[in-house]
């Protein structure tokens, strides 16, 4: 199996299934709960002092109330990165990010049933039970995922290969580390020392290297700089045994392998599944409407543009790099002369006055109404509505050499708009600045910030270097 595959089995399949499992499970434990607060026979006695009598309180009633707690607990247990696939092999870890996610659903049941009326009402001794049920119910589902993915082939593509830089006391301590635990979620996959460092690039490509940890703190910056580099450029994350050296990355954590501590970037936020499934469901919501909202306007356009160059075809098509390097094609509404793509490779943006550009494709560019078609794009999933803007590859191939940390913009899907295009870095401007803005929303996201974007479009909709 390739390494894109194992990454695509490790990234989605695995916490999808780990989500439908857990969404059975919060249910049955919701309705076990349910079941010993009021059907079972040591359900306590409604009529006693001690209990509040629940008038009517069948289970086709309270159906409604346990979905409402099962969509609580699944984002609460998102958002303690229940869903993070080295979890799964790490059982405590996962009981532990249970437990949280639980708890916070049990206070946060319990305040919304003082502030809201629910009929029938929310009983406190249902809750209490529910949440005893829900966490024996997901630690037992996990044990069960546990001992499967440990005694099949799925190991190998859950586990990350991790290769280690160095030849100290700290590189042989962790190796050991990885060795002693065949299941611990980095799974060692070389080592190698300084000298032969060089040809780093072909050495994590034959490890299939997920990781690279560099357990020589002590390296030059300048070297330090290649080898983050070399990195970026093949989609391997990096680590680094803490020690005394200048850092350029937001998102650092530390974290332990065993007893030996190293830090790394930690997982983003926008890598997370609640917030992804959030984002895509915005996105698809978002696309639709531009979709139908937009038709009139695309239908007019292309009417001008066939009466303006009966020639070509009214829709673009380029091929641009997109989320994990993968290409996809682009559709626009066509701006240029029909035979404009021939020179089209040799420019990294449209220049102003090119005197390939059509008289309707000019002013449809300085309004960016060339750009509706790509709502189907967003609708079909290769795109976002927010997020860097995509290229083509071989500016990918060559701004990848000349800007420092250019890559990991592909890590998320490329959007219709971002950061740095309402910052005003869009067509011909500083690209190394295009991308620090595209790495500063990466590295900073949330749902908020996606909004502000969103508005920001439209109020800065006409761009002084749209061309």
């Amino acid at each position: 199996m390739s390494r894109a595959t194992s990454n695509s089995l490790r990234e989605t399949v695995v916490p999808l299934t780990l989500l439908a499992g857990d969404t059975a499970l919060t249910f049955a434990g919701l309705a076990l709960g349910y079941w010993l607060r009021y059907a079972s026979p040591l359900a306590p006695s409604s009529g006693s002092g001690l209990f509040i009598p629940v008038p009517d309180a069948t289970f086709a009633r309270y159906l409604p109330l346990l979905l409402v707690g099962v969509a609580l607990l699944l984002a609460a247990f998102a958002q303690f990165g229940l869903y993070d696939t080295r979890l799964l092999l790490r059982r405590y870890q996962s009981l532990n990010a249970i437990l949280k996610g639980a708890a916070f659903w049990l206070v946060a049941y319990l305040g919304v049933s003082l502030v809201l009326k629910f009929d029938p009402p929310i009983s406190r001794l249902f809750v209490v039970i529910a949440f005893v049920c829900v966490v024996a119910l997901l630690f037992l589902g996990r044990s069960l995922a546990y001992a499967i993915v440990t005694h099949t082939a799925l190991l190998g593509h859950v586990r990350r290969r991790a290769v280690i830089l160095g030849a100290n006391d700290h590189a042989s301590a962790l190796v050991a580390e990885l060795q002693r635990d065949p299941s611990h979620p980095y799974a060692f996959a070389g080592l190698i020392t300084l000298d032969h460092a060089s040809d780093l690039s072909a050495q994590l490509a034959v490890a299939r290297a997920d990781i690279l940890i560099v357990a020589r703190p002590d390296l030059p910056p300048v070297e330090l700089a290649r080898l983050v580099a070399t990195c970026e450029r093949a989609y391997v994350e990096w680590k680094l045994v803490p020690g005394a050296f200048d850092i350029f990355l937001s998102g650092l954590r530390l974290q332990t392998i065993g007893r030996v501590p190293v830090l790394g970037v930690e997982e983003l936020a926008i890598h997370r599944l609640f917030n992804r499934a959030l984002k895509r469901t915005c996105d698809v919501a978002g696309a639709t409407l531009g979709l139908f909202a937009s038709a009139p306007f695309v239908l007019v356009l292309a009417a001008l543009l066939k009466r303006e160059s009966p020639r070509g075809p009214v829709f673009f098509r380029q091929i641009r790099i997109g989320a994990d390097h993968r290409p996809f094609t682009l559709y626009k509404l066509r701006s240029m002369a029909p035979d404009a793509a021939a020179t089209d490779a040799a420019q990294q943006s449209t220049a102003r006055d090119d005197p390939r550009l059509l008289r309707l494709g000019a002013f449809m560019r300085r309004w960016n109404l060339d750009e509706l078609p790509q709502y189907w794009n967003v609708l079909r999933g290769d795109m976002s509505l927010v997020g860097p803007r995509p290229e083509r590859p071989h500016h990918v191939a060559h701004l990848a050499q000349e800007i420092p940390h250019y890559q990991p913009r592909h890590v998320v899907k490329p959007g219709m708009t971002g950061w740095a295009q309402v910052n005003g870095l869009r067509g011909d401007t500083d690209l190394a600045a295009r991308a620090q803005h595209d790495l500063y929303y990466i590295e900073n996201w949330s749902g908020w910030l996606d909004v502000q974007i969103l508005l920001l479009t439209f109020v800065r909709w006409r761009q002084p270097n749209a061309y």
